[in-house]
């Protein structure tokens, strides 16, 4: 007799939850839905200082990172602050605060998900 039992797997709730954008390009084409989705992320990524504090954010150890360390990136820190919340809206970060520092990362399977939109099919020879 086995005692060991399954547990359900939590999945965060409200808008830290991440689900798959699009399916990738080469598939289908998108539905309207898909369309926007896949157009707030890439606008979002489309500003220079955002795609710094997204890679600071995914190349960080642990692929998590303190507002603290990643804040150098040549603008204030209203102005980052503003470009996080940004790229949170986008569904491209989640953030947590511990103590007075909010701690930030991008979820796998956002990274996933963006890989699996640009990829391109293999091609027959």
């Amino acid at each position: 007799m086995s005692i060991t039992k399954v547990l359900p797997l939590l999945e965060p709730e409200g808008t830290e939850a991440v689900a798959p954008c699009c399916p990738p390009l080469t598939e289908r084409p998108f539905t309207a839905e898909e369309a926007e989705t896949a157009a707030r992320m890439f606008k979002a990524l489309g500003d220079p200082v955002r795609l710094r504090l997204f890679s600071a954010v995914a190349s960080h150890e642990g692929g998590e990172a303190c507002v603290c360390d990643i804040s150098d990136v040549g603008v204030s820190q209203p102005t980052v602050s503003h470009h996080l919340k940004k790229l949170k809206e986008a569904g491209l970060l989640t953030s947590e605060r511990r103590g007075t520092w909010v701690y930030y990362r991008v979820e796998p399977s956002v990274l996933a998900a963006m890989g699996r939109l640009l990829a391109v099919a293999p091609t027959a020879a």
